[in-house]
This record gives structure tokens, C-alpha cells and sequence, in this order.
């Protein structure tokens, strides 16, 4: 998203809306807004397709295409992945790249495009959860909740089963719902051993993407909820050294060294003396802040800016906590970036959401950034910069 002639500002938004939860029904909305604003004259006269259906959704095998032909906002969803992999407004990639064609990532999505994190978001201090006053460990053979002693992310990024049920449009939006029938996964259901199924409509209204995540538990006992998405946003008009960030927070979390919360807290000027005005090229962080500062509708905004671009997360009056991370790093050319945001979260076993920001690659070949496991973060409070990674900057709720 590019703005034009530098004079017109161009912003990418990803809105969070709260869960409402039941006994056996779970809703959770997360809202991602792509707008463009702008004070030129020759933009503000309605174009040619306005005349014309403004949304539009198409389909070609498994992958459905989303169109807001008046924002010009575009979204591809990958329909056996349930996975919105490449958005993009005025032709400019909102969402990270790491490929060339779809069919590079296809069956192992991994963190492209916006991954459902699920059915834990953030990182677990074991191999295991618990849940109604009983211990469930994993089995790491089956190999879906990683090796490591910090499990993370859950195990649904690489998921395949989810199934179409509609691609429509009509003069106020257009959608796609997919369903994923967790309960009948075997090698899903013996790391989690609660039945339910998953629901996601990813829907493009008024130059915006929702995403609209249902759960329907069919267990006899609670289940609990920890959901996430883990989108990388890319700034396309700067450099990581003109990047600042923004954090509407009050109180800092303390970590171990396996970056999990101690119980214990600080003020963020502990930290960050400065935190509505963070120089990104400044700070090394993986860090955890609550307290969060709300406007009157009970909303809390952390905002990602460059020269003209600007990524503002925003948070729902349930949202408690949000993880920032943002290392030093490399990349071609210190180019791209992005801010992230989570998704509502409920219960344990882990923090409710997750996101990162990484560099926008400058060609197919670009290397992911690496998950943020104790092995390779950049590192918490007081840590110093790795050069070796990549530049990021994530938010968890």
C-alpha cells in the first residue's frame, strides 16, 4: 500500500472484536481493515467501478478471490487451508510474501498469509496443558506440537481439511466460509482431546477484511480457548530505521529466560521510557504489557508507522495483555515490515492471540522469520541485538 505522490496516506488496519463465549458455542471476531485515506481531489470522484457490482467473489479450485472493486482492496483465500494468504489494496502486497506461486506454500501454509493459531495461541511451559483440574499432555511423536520443551502456535498451520462451504457476494460484501470438523482428526484429537469444529467466514466489506472465527464444542466437559491469527503486515514507503511504534499500555510483565511470565510486573517506563514513541531501530524486545490504555469505547490502539503508511492494532474492552516483539536484523536492504495483531483469546492453556511483523522480501526466495522460541528471539529486556535476524515487530493479545 503505496501512498501517492506523498501526499496521500495510506494505512493498514487490523481491528480485534471480542469473543462471546457459551457452554458450547464459542464466537470469537477479528476485524482486518485495509483503508485508504486520502485528501486527493482527483481520488475523491467515483471511478468506472462504482457502475458496476462492487464485490466480487471467484472462484478457481481451492483458492476463492475477494474483491472490493471500490477500495480496489483484493484478498485470496486458500480454502483447504482456510488461510487468507495474499491481500492486497491498489496492487500493493498488504501481507507478506515468502513465494512466487501459491503453489510453493500449498499443504504446509506454515505462518503465510493469516494462520489460525489454534487450539493454543501463544507459548505453553510444557508439553502439556491443563484444563477442569486435569493434566493433558502431548505426544510429541505424532510431531504437530514441536519437539521443543515450548510448545507454540498450536498445530493447525498446516492444516488441509478444512472444507468450502460458500464463495458468494452481494452490494454489501463478499465471502467465503470454510469448516474444519476438528473431532474427526485423530492425530488432532489426542493432543486435544475435545470435540468441536471450527467455522471461519473471511468477509471484504467497505475496504475492510473480517474474519469471523466460530467454535461449536460438542464436549461434555468446558473446553478451553486460546486463539490466535499470526499475520505479517508489510510498510512498503520506509526503511526499519524511520519505523516508530506506539505501545497504549501502563504495565510491563516480567519474563524468564524461556520468555514466559514470571507473575511479577513493572511500569512501562521501565522499560521503554518513551512507549507512544518507540524508535523501533532503538529496541530488541519479546516482551509482554498489560494495563492497556483504552479510548471511550473501551478500545486500546498499538501503531506501527513509517514515513506515510501507518499499521494501527486494535483491541477490544476483554483484551488484558499484548506480546510486542521487534528485533534487529538484516534483511535486503532494511526494507518492509509490519504490524500484526492478535486474535480474542478466553482460557488457558496459553495467552489469547498472536501476530508478528516481519520484512517485506524482495523476492521469492526470502527467508521467513524464524518463530520466536527462547533458542532464537531476539531476546527480552536487556538482550542484546542479534544482526543475524530479521527484522520484526509482533503483537499478541
Amino acid at each position: 500500500m503505496a501512498g501517492a505522490a506523498g501526499d496521500c496516506d495510506t494505512r493498514a488496519i487490523w481491528r480485534v472484536r471480542d469473543s462471546a463465549l457459551s457452554k458450547h458455542v464459542l464466537m470469537t471476531m477479528v476485524h482486518a481493515v485495509a483503508t485508504v485515506t486520502t485528501a486527493c481531489a482527483m481520488l475523491a470522484a467515483p471511478s468506472a467501478a462504482s457502475a458496476q457490482a462492487r464485490y466480487r467473489a471467484t472462484q478457481s479450485g481451492d483458492i476463492v478471490e475477494l474483491q472490493d472493486t471500490r477500495t480496489q482492496l483484493v484478498v485470496n483465500v486458500l480454502t483447504t487451508a482456510s488461510n487468507a494468504y495474499r491481500m492486497t489494496v491498489k496492487g500493493e502486497d498488504v501481507i507478506r510474501r515468502t513465494w512466487a506461486s501459491i503453489d510453493d506454500i500449498r499443504g504446509r501454509m506454515g505462518l503465510n498469509g493469516i494462520p489460525l493459531l489454534w487450539p493454543y495461541a501463544n507459548r505453553l511451559d510444557e508439553q502439556a496443558f491443563y484444563a477442569n483440574g486435569q493434566k493433558y499432555s502431548f505426544d510429541p511423536g505424532i510431531g504437530n506440537t514441536g519437539r521443543g520443551a515450548v510448545p507454540m502456535h498450536g498445530f493447525l498451520t498446516n492444516a488441509t481439511a478444512w472444507k468450502l462451504i460458500e464463495a458468494k457476494s452481494d452490494a454489501k460484501s463478499a465471502w467465503v466460509t470454510t469448516k474444519l470438523d476438528f473431532f474427526r482428526i485423530p492425530q488432532y484429537m489426542t493432543q486435544f482431546p475435545f470435540a468441536h469444529t471450527l467455522t471461519m467466514t473471511y468477509r471484504v466489506e467497505d475496504g475492510a477484511l473480517e474474519v469471523h472465527t466460530r467454535i461449536d464444542s460438542m464436549s461434555a466437559e468446558p473446553m478451553p480457548v486460546a486463539i490466535g491469527f499470526h499475520p505479517y503486515f508489510q510498510l512498503t514507503d520506509s526503511n526499519r530505521e524511520d519505523w516508530h511504534l506506539s505501545v497504549a499500555a501502563r504495565t510491563h510483565w516480567l519474563l524468564d529466560e524461556r520468555t514466559l511470565p514470571t507473575g511479577q510486573t513493572e511500569p512501562i517506563t521501565s522499560i521503554l521510557p518513551d512507549p507512544k514513541n518507540v524508535a523501533v531501530k532503538d529496541v530488541t524486545l519479546d516482551d509482554i504489557f498489560t494495563d492497556l490504555e483504552r479510548d471511550e469505547r473501551g478500545l486500546a490502539t498499538m501503531s506501527l508507522k513509517g514515513k506515510s503508511q501507518q499499521v494501527d492494532v486494535v483491541l477490544g474492552p476483554k483484551f488484558k495483555t499484548i506480546l510486542v516483539l521487534s528485533r534487529v536484523g538484516g534483511g535486503r536492504g532494511g526494507r518492509g515490515g509490519a504490524a500484526p495483531a492478535g486474535a480474542p483469546g478466553a482460557a488457558p492453556p496459553a495467552p489469547g492471540g498472536a501476530a508478528n511483523a516481519g520484512p517485506a522480501p524482495q523476492n521469492a526466495g526470502a527467508q521467513s522469520p524464524a518463530p520466536a522460541t527462547p533458542q532464537n528471539a531476539g531476546g527480552g529486556r536487556g538482550a542484546p541485538p542479534n544482526p543475524n535476524a530479521p527484522p520484526m515487530m509482533a503483537f499478541l493479545a
